[in-house]
């Protein structure tokens, strides 16, 4: 289905694994979204955008940062400190760097291969988001 990837993943750059970690969790949250209801696709989407945007993910990252391993946490951190040079208008700095590293850490996972790692902690975010 999908290509392994050939090198070691902690050698690519924070916003190499962030780029796809951002790919891997809107399709878990549409996915998810998707199994927990059927509701117009514009629904979804708004649904979607308030889960997928930086301030959210910078909140749900520090309530789980005490389950993260220190490999996890030094992922987060290099996402957390990469430079993009580019913020969103929408985006305060700091919550934008938090949801980096978030992307960071399942971009990293997910080329490790540790889907159930992923799985585990995207269910601990759902879990925040939906309590």
């Amino acid at each position: 289905m999908f290509s392994v990837f050939p090198g070691d993943p902690s050698q690519l750059p924070a916003l190499t694994l962030a780029y796809i970690g951002d790919a891997v969790y809107e399709l878990y949250v549409r996915n998810s979204l998707l199994i927990s209801g059927n509701r117009k696709v514009q629904d979804l989407h708004q649904q979607a955008i308030k889960r997928v945007n930086a301030s959210t993910q910078a909140r749900l990252v520090e309530s789980i940062e005490g389950i993260l391993t220190e490999k996890e946490l030094a992922i987060t951190r290099r996402g957390r400190n990469a430079k993009s040079g580019q913020i969103p208008k929408n985006a305060e700095v700091t919550e934008y760097r938090k949801s980096t590293g978030l992307e960071a850490l399942i971009g990293y996972l997910y080329l490790t291969e540790d889907y159930k790692r992923i799985e585990e902690l995207l269910k601990k975010i759902e879990d925040i988001v939906n309590s």
